[in-house]
């Protein structure tokens, strides 16, 4: 039987971790992982994948226990960056972790759909001190 999740990354170091758009699309539509967006608030409400959970990168460790270990996660952000940082830490803790390739900036560029309807990849902002 074959893994569930098909992987696809130029970089054999993190092959286990990166997912492409369309995968996680797939996934999603499926009902097969659970999505979460790491991005901050302003970033979640102007546009986030469809079903999505949201919880800001620095709440993970907080929230971890909310997240299931009986299923894939799929994390996201603009870029990848904050949610392959996480997907690591997850599944080196022992989830099903996975982080979606590009972030979100590759979803939309692929032409996948965002919620709210209309909803925009939300341009960075400074940190708020």
């Amino acid at each position: 039987m074959s893994d569930p999740i098909e992987t696809v990354s130029p970089d054999p170091a993190s092959a286990e971790t990166e997912l492409q758009p369309e995968r996680v699309r797939e996934l999603a539509e499926a009902g097969d992982a659970d999505v979460v967006d790491v991005r901050r608030g302003y970033e979640f409400e102007e546009g986030h994948l469809p079903g999505a959970r949201h919880v800001e990168v620095n709440e993970l460790t907080v929230q971890a226990e909310s997240i299931s270990k009986d299923r894939p996660v799929v994390f996201y952000c603009r870029s990848g960056n904050r949610s392959g940082m996480a997907a690591a830490a997850f599944r080196e803790a022992g989830w099903d972790a996975h982080n979606l390739a590009g972030g979100i900036v590759a979803w939309a560029d692929a032409g996948h759909p965002l919620e709210p309807d209309g909803g925009q990849v939300a341009a960075p902002r400074p940190p708020t001190a």
